[in-house]
C-alpha cells in the first residue's frame, strides 16, 4: 500500500520548484528525478502538472484528548488534518488529566498509536510542581515542555516564580511557551465586568487579551530564555508589537524562535462583529496593522514557523456570553488552504510557505526523516491544486466539533491528495482512515 511513483509533479521543496516525479518504496521517498519508469506492482499517480510539498508539520494542535472527547478527539482531528495537507502534528498538554507525568505521556502515545491517521508527537506540560519530571525528560522522545503563562482553557497556568526559573534553567528539551501576562488579563476582565456586567462585547476580547499582555510576557520570556541559554519557542505570536524581541535569520542558527498561526494573519479585530465567539482565541485576533505584520515577518524570517493552534469547541459552546464562551478555534482541515491565499495575492511565495510549515518544524524539533522532500525520508506528501477553488461548506467538516470559521468562503487552491509514510490517505475528497501514522522521532 505504500509503494508508488508519482509522476508529472511540480514539486517545491528547500527553496526550489522543479518539475519531476518521486518514488515511494515501502513509505519512504526513494527516488526524486524526471520520468522515473514504472516497476512491476507499482502504482502510478498522475500528479497532472499539480504542486507536490512535504506535508505539513503542524507543532501546535489541541486534540482534546483525554477529557474532551465530545469537541474532538485523536481520531477524527488527524483525519481532518489528512484532509488539509497535514501529515504529523504535535499536541498540547492541557487535556484532562493533565500531560504532566511520564505515566500520563505514555498513554497519549499509546491513544493515537491506536487511532491516528497522520504522525503525531505529545509535549509534556509544565505546572508549579512537577519540575522534577521536567528535568528528567529524554530529548530523543519528547518534542518540548509547554508553559502556559497565562490562564487559558484547561488552566494549566505556572504562577510559580521559582519553578519558572527552573523549568527555563533545567528543561533538556525545548521550552515551548505561551505568552500573555496573567496579572495584565485579570485586570482587564475586572474593568470590562465593571463596565458590562455579564454583557461583556465580545469585540473586546481583543482589548481583554491585549497587546500589553502579550508584548510584556514575551519579553519576561526572552529574557529569561537568554539569561538561562534556554532553547525557546514562542507559540502562537499575535501582535507586531513582539516581533522586535525577534531576529531574522535561518532557523537552523537561532536559540529563540517563533511561530505565528493561520488565523493571525487573515482575521482582524473588526472580524468579531460576524463570527463573534467563534473566533476567541488566546491570545487574541488583533488589528489589521497586527495581521500585516506578522505576514512581513513571517516573510523576512523574523516569525519561522506558521502552524494552527487547532482547538475545536462545540458550537453551542462558543455561542454563550463572553465569560462561559472557551476560546480555541478549529482550523486544521483548511490551514494550507488558508495559507495560500496569501501566495495567490503575491505576498508569500510558495517556497516560503513550505519553510515555515514543513521544513522549520522538522529543523527545530530535529524530527527525524521528515518535512523534506528527499531520498531516504518518509513519504510524508500533500499535493496541491492551485487551478480547483473550494467553497467551504459545513458538511465538508471533518472535525468532530462540526463547524469551521471558514464556512462560506471560497478558497482558490484545494488539497487533491495526501500521503503519510507512503500510504494515500487523502484522494480527491474521500478520506482513507484504515492506516495508522507512526510515533515521531528526535535526532538529539
Amino acid at each position: 500500500m505504500s509503494d508508488w511513483l508519482i509522476t508529472n509533479a511540480d514539486i517545491v521543496n528547500e527553496g526550489r520548484r522543479f518539475h519531476a516525479d518521486l518514488r515511494v518504496r515501502s513509505g519512504r521517498i526513494d527516488a526524486i528525478a524526471p520520468k522515473l519508469a514504472a516497476k512491476p506492482a507499482e502504482r502510478v499517480f498522475d500528479a497532472c502538472g499539480r504542486v507536490l510539498i512535504p506535508g505539513m508539520i503542524d507543532d501546535h494542535v489541541h486534540f482534546r484528548e483525554p477529557g474532551y472527547t465530545a469537541k474532538a478527539d485523536i481520531a477524527s482531528e488527524s483525519r481532518a488534518a489528512a484532509a488539509g495537507g497535514v501529515t504529523s502534528f504535535i499536541d498540547m498538554p492541557n487535556t484532562n488529566p493533565a500531560t504532566l507525568t511520564h505515566a500520563l505521556l505514555d498513554d497519549k502515545y499509546a491513544l493515537a498509536a491506536r487511532s491516528s491517521a497522520i504522525n503525531f508527537a505529545f509535549y509534556f506540560g509544565a505546572s508549579n510542581g512537577n519540575l522534577d519530571a521536567i528535568r528528567t525528560l529524554d530529548p530523543r522522545t519528547v518534542p518540548g515542555v509547554k508553559v502556559f503563562l497565562c490562564e487559558s482553557t484547561g488552566n494549566l497556568c505556572v504562577s510559580d516564580p521559582a519553578t519558572l526559573d527552573g523549568v527555563f534553567r533545567d528543561s533538556p528539551v525545548l521550552v515551548a511557551v505561551h505568552c500573555e501576562d496573567d496579572r495584565i488579563v485579570h485586570a482587564n476582565i475586572d474593568r470590562a465586568k465593571a463596565q458590562y456586567g455579564d454583557a461583556i462585547p465580545m469585540r473586546m476580547h481583543a482589548d481583554i487579551r491585549s497587546r500589553q499582555a502579550c508584548f510584556e510576557s514575551t519579553q519576561w520570556a526572552v529574557e529569561t530564555a537568554r539569561r538561562h541559554g534556554t532553547r525557546l519557542h514562542v507559540l502562537h505570536v499575535s501582535t507586531a508589537d513582539e516581533l522586535a524581541l525577534f531576529e531574522s535569520g535561518p532557523i537552523a542558527g537561532k536559540r529563540i524562535t517563533a511561530e505565528t498561526c493561520v488565523h493571525f494573519l487573515r482575521y482582524t479585530d473588526a472580524d468579531y462583529t460576524t463570527l463573534g465567539g467563534k473566533l476567541k482565541c488566546n491570545p487574541s485576533i488583533k488589528a489589521a496593522s497586527d495581521r500585516d505584520a506578522l505576514l512581513r515577518a513571517l516573510i523576512d524570517t523574523r516569525l519561522d514557523i506558521l502552524a494552527t493552534d487547532h482547538a475545536p469547541h462545540l458550537l453551542e459552546e462558543k455561542a454563550q456570553p463572553y465569560t462561559r464562551c472557551p476560546s480555541g478555534i478549529p482550523l486544521i482541515q483548511f490551514a494550507l488552504q488558508s495559507a495560500l491565499e496569501h501566495v495567490f495575492d503575491g505576498k508569500l511565495t510558495l517556497e516560503r510557505l513550505v519553510e515555515t510549515t514543513s521544513h522549520a518544524p522538522a529543523t527545530l524539533f530535529a524530527i527525524k526523516d521528515r518535512g523534506f522532500l528527499r531520498e531516504g525520508y518518509f513519504g510524508d506528501l500533500a499535493l496541491i491544486d492551485l487551478e480547483m477553488p473550494q467553497a467551504v461548506k459545513r458538511d465538508d467538516v471533518l472535525s468532530k466539533c462540526g463547524w469551521s470559521p471558514f464556512e462560506g468562503d471560497t478558497f482558490r487552491a484545494s488539497i487533491a491528495a495526501t500521503w503519510v509514510n507512503g500510504n494515500l490517505v487523502w484522494n480527491a475528497g474521500k478520506l482513507d482512515g484504515a492506516s495508522r501514522g507512526q510515533r515521531l522521532e528526535f535526532t538529539r
